[in-house]
Protein backbone atom coordinates (compact mmCIF):
# COMPACT_ATOMS: atom_id res chain seq x y z
CA UNK A 1 0.00 0.00 0.00
CA UNK A 2 0.62 3.27 -0.81
CA UNK A 3 2.38 5.40 2.25
CA UNK A 4 1.70 8.77 0.77
CA UNK A 5 -1.80 10.02 0.56
CA UNK A 6 -2.57 10.13 -3.69
CA UNK A 7 -4.09 13.47 -3.65
CA UNK A 8 -1.08 15.47 -2.25
CA UNK A 9 0.90 14.60 -5.09
CA UNK A 10 -2.29 14.78 -7.75
CA UNK A 11 -3.86 18.09 -8.55
CA UNK A 12 -5.36 17.17 -11.92
CA UNK A 13 -8.60 18.07 -11.15
CA UNK A 14 -8.31 21.75 -10.53
CA UNK A 15 -6.07 22.06 -13.67
CA UNK A 16 -8.77 20.32 -15.71
CA UNK A 17 -12.01 21.80 -14.74
CA UNK A 18 -13.62 24.61 -14.54
CA UNK A 19 -14.88 25.59 -10.98
CA UNK A 20 -17.43 27.46 -10.76
CA UNK A 21 -19.61 28.40 -7.95
CA UNK A 22 -22.69 30.49 -6.43
CA UNK A 23 -21.58 34.34 -6.10
CA UNK A 24 -22.87 34.09 -3.07
CA UNK A 25 -19.26 31.80 -1.62
CA UNK A 26 -17.02 34.51 -2.25
CA UNK A 27 -16.17 36.59 1.29
CA UNK A 28 -17.49 39.79 -0.34
CA UNK A 29 -20.57 38.45 0.30
CA UNK A 30 -19.45 34.89 2.95
CA UNK A 31 -17.15 36.23 5.35
CA UNK A 32 -14.47 33.85 5.19
CA UNK A 33 -15.75 32.89 1.73
CA UNK A 34 -13.70 32.13 -1.44
CA UNK A 35 -11.70 34.98 -1.94
CA UNK A 36 -13.18 37.21 -4.50
CA UNK A 37 -9.71 38.54 -5.92
CA UNK A 38 -9.30 34.68 -7.06
CA UNK A 39 -12.47 34.55 -8.97
CA UNK A 40 -14.26 35.90 -12.07
CA UNK A 41 -18.07 36.94 -12.90
CA UNK A 42 -18.76 33.45 -15.22
CA UNK A 43 -22.48 35.09 -15.23
CA UNK A 44 -25.08 36.98 -13.05
CA UNK A 45 -25.29 33.90 -10.70
CA UNK A 46 -22.12 32.17 -11.08
CA UNK A 47 -17.87 32.76 -10.04
CA UNK A 48 -15.76 31.06 -11.44
CA UNK A 49 -11.83 30.59 -10.35
CA UNK A 50 -9.80 32.35 -11.73
CA UNK A 51 -7.67 30.26 -14.50
CA UNK A 52 -10.06 27.65 -15.00
CA UNK A 53 -12.37 29.28 -17.56
CA UNK A 54 -10.37 28.43 -20.18
CA UNK A 55 -9.04 25.83 -23.20
CA UNK A 56 -5.91 24.86 -20.69
CA UNK A 57 -7.64 25.27 -17.02
CA UNK A 58 -5.55 25.49 -13.96
CA UNK A 59 -6.93 26.96 -10.61
CA UNK A 60 -4.90 30.00 -9.43
CA UNK A 61 -5.21 28.28 -5.80
CA UNK A 62 -3.37 25.31 -7.25
CA UNK A 63 0.11 25.74 -6.08
CA UNK A 64 2.73 22.94 -7.14
CA UNK A 65 3.43 20.44 -9.59
CA UNK A 66 0.82 18.54 -11.04
CA UNK A 67 1.33 14.54 -9.95
CA UNK A 68 4.55 15.53 -8.06
CA UNK A 69 3.48 17.74 -5.24
CA UNK A 70 0.45 19.90 -4.65
CA UNK A 71 -1.62 22.19 -2.48
CA UNK A 72 -4.62 24.55 -2.45
CA UNK A 73 -3.41 27.73 -1.00
CA UNK A 74 -7.63 28.81 -0.42
CA UNK A 75 -8.37 25.00 0.72
CA UNK A 76 -9.92 26.22 4.24
CA UNK A 77 -11.67 28.74 1.99
CA UNK A 78 -12.75 27.30 -1.44
CA UNK A 79 -15.58 26.61 -3.36
CA UNK A 80 -18.48 24.01 -2.26
CA UNK A 81 -17.66 22.47 -5.71
CA UNK A 82 -14.22 21.66 -4.48
CA UNK A 83 -15.48 20.34 -1.63
CA UNK A 84 -17.59 18.05 -3.04
CA UNK A 85 -15.08 16.72 -5.86
CA UNK A 86 -13.65 13.60 -4.12
CA UNK A 87 -11.06 11.63 -5.52
CA UNK A 88 -11.68 8.02 -6.62
CA UNK A 89 -11.91 5.29 -4.09
CA UNK A 90 -11.75 7.70 -0.94
CA UNK A 91 -15.74 7.04 0.00
CA UNK A 92 -14.88 3.49 -1.47
CA UNK A 93 -16.30 4.21 -4.40
CA UNK A 94 -14.24 5.13 -8.12
CA UNK A 95 -15.20 8.86 -9.58
CA UNK A 96 -15.03 8.85 -13.60
CA UNK A 97 -14.17 12.62 -13.59
CA UNK A 98 -11.08 11.92 -11.16
CA UNK A 99 -9.92 9.46 -13.48
CA UNK A 100 -10.46 11.62 -16.55
CA UNK A 101 -9.07 14.27 -15.40
CA UNK A 102 -5.13 12.10 -13.97
CA UNK A 103 -5.37 9.99 -17.56
CA UNK A 104 -5.62 14.04 -19.38
CA UNK A 105 -2.28 14.78 -17.03
CA UNK A 106 -0.65 11.57 -17.75
CA UNK A 107 -1.63 9.62 -14.30
CA UNK A 108 -2.76 6.62 -13.70
CA UNK A 109 -6.60 6.49 -12.26
CA UNK A 110 -6.18 5.78 -8.38
CA UNK A 111 -7.15 2.43 -7.03
CA UNK A 112 -8.70 1.32 -3.81
CA UNK A 113 -5.59 0.11 -2.21
CA UNK A 114 -3.94 3.58 -2.70
CA UNK A 115 -6.32 4.92 0.41
CA UNK A 116 -4.58 3.39 2.89
CA UNK A 117 -5.53 5.98 5.58
CA UNK A 118 -8.21 7.96 4.25
CA UNK A 119 -9.12 9.81 7.38
CA UNK A 120 -5.08 11.64 7.08
CA UNK A 121 -6.88 13.45 3.99
CA UNK A 122 -8.72 16.59 4.76
CA UNK A 123 -12.42 15.89 3.56
CA UNK A 124 -14.93 18.11 2.26
CA UNK A 125 -16.87 20.03 5.58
Amino acid sequence: MSEVNPCLSCGACCAYYRASFYWGEADDATPGGVPVDLTEKLNDFRRVMVGTNRKNPRCIALQGEIGVAVYCSIYENRSTVCRAFEPSWISGVPNENCDKARIAWGLSPLRPEEWNAPDTFPRAA
